[in-house]
């Protein structure tokens, strides 16, 4: 083992999953125990507290509340969506990162994060490769959209997979209380992947879910999805939809009317609007009593439904990262691989490139979409229902969740 003695900063970035901060904890607990890691460190929203110099001494916490964030949800280190630029173009930031890292002398940089945030591991990572600093840096992944390439799929995906399937459930047992006639359409999360509206196929799969379902990896069609929904609503009464929020048509464009709406940090359209502008098509046509709901943030929040197999993989995906950074290896995303053979699930992590993970996107495999792409078949089905297996742990006061509470001391020169 080449060994190497300093500190280590945990950041995270980028949207928040149920999820996230069981990764967090699984860097933060492995760092504290590692006799390499002499202070561990955590970000003030990602990157941005890195370049502010606001970092927490994780070193401070109570234990206690430290492992009562497996079952806190959001980013309890805070986030950002922050874009460094191409060190070639301005490498401002990235000296400014660099002054950081030697003040606190640190040699271990864990970023908790999805598609972009592994954009600024992979770039933090080069750079100080670069300028001949060493530091193992290593990425923790996250994101319910479940897009990152390299890895079966992503802590956070199954929670909130789980979280819309079980909602489906519950709004299809609500839609079909009276005996008048009424058409559902759900919008779900998901810019150019569509794990996440598939994943209201569980729900159908378990008898009360959607019966048409549409995603961003077929070109959607307005005649075509008004024939889909009349036919069902003529033949039942009912018609319940969901519809992934990145839908488009054939040139690209999004069908949301708030696609011009705002961006992010990274320049990606913030989506929203697109349930109620459907219900209101849908109404025209049929006359139908239509109701559009927008699952929003509580997709990505819902940790009262959470998958205990989604927190206990999140947090080998954190433990697993310190391990190998202290082991010698740097320049890594930690991946899943699986096998389901035979009914029966396995998850391995284990290490991918930043190279290959960093900017490319995963999303579903056209062949597990139906021919008129208003619907998945059982092979998605296969790969999503071992992933949300197992109800939470979570304690609970009065009943209700108890989350961490952290101290967040901001670190003062030693």
């Amino acid at each position: 083992m080449n060994e190497l003695k300093g500190a280590c900063i945990i950041g995270q970035s980028g949207g928040p999953t149920a999820v996230i901060n069981a990764s967090a904890l699984g860097v933060i607990r492995t760092a504290l125990d590692s006799e390499s890691i002499t202070r561990v460190l955590g970000a003030a929203h990602g990157i941005k507290g890195v370049l502010e110099d606001r970092l927490y001494d994780m070193g401070q916490e109570d234990a206690a509340e430290l492992d009562l964030l497996k079952y806190t949800p959001s980013s309890a280190l805070g986030s950002c969506r922050y874009k460094l630029a191409d060190p070639e173009q301005d490498d401002t930031d990235y000296k400014r990162i660099l002054e950081i890292f030697k003040k606190y002398d640190v040699r271990y940089f864990f970023y908790n994060g999805g598609n972009d945030s592994m954009d600024t591991c992979n770039k933090i990572s080069k750079y100080m490769q670069k300028v001949g600093y060493e530091c193992r840096i290593m990425g923790v992944p996250k994101t319910i959209d479940n897009d990152l390439n390299g890895t079966d799929h992503c802590p956070g995906f199954a929670s909130a997979a789980k979280f819309i399937a079980t909602t489906c459930m519950e709004v299809h047992r609500d839609a079909h209380v009276y005996d008048t006639g009424m058409v559902t359409i759900i919008e779900i999360m998901g810019r150019h992947a569509g794990w996440l509206a598939g994943s209201a196929a569980l729900a159908t799969w378990a008898g009360y879910g959607p019966d048409l379902i549409y995603l961003p990896e077929t070109d959607f069609n307005m005649d075509e999805f008004l024939a889909d929904v009349k036919a069902v609503y003529e033949k039942t009464g009912k018609c319940m939809v969901a519809v992934s929020e990145g839908i488009h048509y054939a040139d690209g464009t999004f069908v949301s009317e708030a696609k011009t709406s705002a961006t992010d940090g990274f320049g990606h359209a913030q989506l929203g609007g697109l349930a109620s502008m459907l219900a209101e098509i849908v109404k025209k046509e049929t006359g139908a009593k239509v109701r559009g709901i927008e699952l929003s943030l509580l997709q990505r929040c819902g940790s009262h439904v959470a998958s205990q197999t989604d927190i206990d993989e999140a947090f080998m995906a954190g433990k697993t990262a310190v391990e190998a950074a202290v082991s010698g290896v740097t320049d890594k995303m930690v991946a899943f691989k699986c096998s389901r053979d035979n009914g029966a699930y396995k998850c391995e992590a284990s290490l991918e490139p930043l190279d290959i993970v960093a900017n490319f996107e995963k999303k579903v495999p056209r062949e597990w979409i139906n021919a008129r792409g208003n619907g998945v078949e059982q092979p998605f089905i296969d790969y999503v229902l071992p992933l949300i297996q197992g109800e939470t742990k979570a304690p609970k006061e009065n009943a209700l969740p108890r989350f961490a509470k952290l101290k967040k001391v901001l670190t003062i020169e030693m």
